[in-house]
């Protein structure tokens, strides 16, 4: 039977029920997405699925609730919010919908789920403080959507719907955004692994353009490499690698002596000519073609070495 409804409770909203119906409605845009506690609409019937209300969860009955004693868990005992359990039973779906390979559907599912999801299940249940952002708390996603709830006093007879229904095309750009980047970061995976291959036992890694390559680097075990270039544009890059994503420390600096120079200045002290810019904190050089950032990268690795 063609789902009809999508029923989620009425009142005040938070980020599971937001992001499960980003999730549910693209799945499912002829369906009407309904706010409500009435019975009538949250008994479970084949044309609807209700999640965060109800107090049952049964994947059959397209019932997806977590406030009912027992609340479900995770094979690892951890509880799931409403946006776990409709990302474990229509994630893979959502994922061919927003035409992520087959190839790839289930290693972005669980990353998504391990990154993305978990976190807003363990939030919404209690089981994870929000002050282990410390101060940056009021940056988390659960955070910035629940700001988009209506203030105290505005007394308006539909104002948690408006800001729910306001709010939810914010949520699921920031859904399909990290989805987005993990597909992308699954393309870039064997581009990076063929470079490094080629590259051998270079310290330097040639990409074809800009793109991830820090997990490929490790599945590589490519320790040896230090700076990685590209085009971008009408010009060509020289990166440091990040020792980790948990920091700005690198595998090598740039050469001081180049630290926040620019054009002749930087050609002078370098002696490549088409240098053009390093920055401060010897991160990032730019040079105006492959063959003058070729030369800068050799003499920074000659600099560590």
């Amino acid at each position: 039977m063609t789902i009809t409804h999508l029923v989620t409770h009425s009142g005040g909203f938070h980020a599971d029920e937001l992001l499960s119906s980003a999730v549910l409605t693209r799945l499912f845009p002829q369906a009407e997405l309904l706010r409500s506690r009435d019975r009538q609409w949250v008994t479970p019937a084949a044309h609807k699925i209700i999640f965060d209300v109800g107090g049952a969860c049964d994947g059959e009955a397209q019932i997806f609730d977590h406030h009912q004693r027992p609340g479900p868990l995770r094979e690892d005992g951890q509880p799931f919010s409403s946006f776990g359990l409709i990302w474990a039973h229509y994630g893979r779906a959502y994922l061919a919908a927003m035409d992520v390979p087959a190839n790839d559907v289930e290693a972005i599912h669980s990353k998504f789920d391990t990154k993305f999801v978990l976190p807003i299940d363990l939030l919404d249940n209690g089981a994870m403080d929000p002050s282990v952002a410390g101060p940056l708390s009021i940056l988390t996603l659960p955070a910035l959507l629940g700001s988009l709830k209506p203030v105290f006093d505005d007394t308006s007879p539909t104002a948690d719907d408006d800001a729910f229904f306001a709010a939810l095309p914010i949520a699921r750009s920031f859904v399909e955004a990290h989805i987005h980047n993990l597909a992308a970061k699954a393309r870039a995976q064997g581009i990076v692994i063929e470079a490094i291959a080629k590259a051998d036992t270079s310290a330097i890694l040639e990409l074809p353009m800009g793109m991830p390559y820090r997990s490929a680097l490790d599945q590589a075990e490519a320790d040896h490499m230090l700076f990685v270039i590209h085009p971008r544009g009408d010009d060509w890059i020289l990166n440091g690698i990040k020792l980790s994503n948990d920091t700005f420390e690198q595998r090598a600096d740039l050469p001081a002596a180049w630290a926040g120079l620019t054009d002749s200045a930087l050609e002078d002290v370098s002696g490549v000519k088409g240098a053009k810019f390093c920055h401060n904190a010897r991160f990032i050089a730019v040079a105006s073609t492959r063959e003058a950032i070729l030369e800068m990268a050799d003499i920074a690795v000659q600099d560590v070495q």
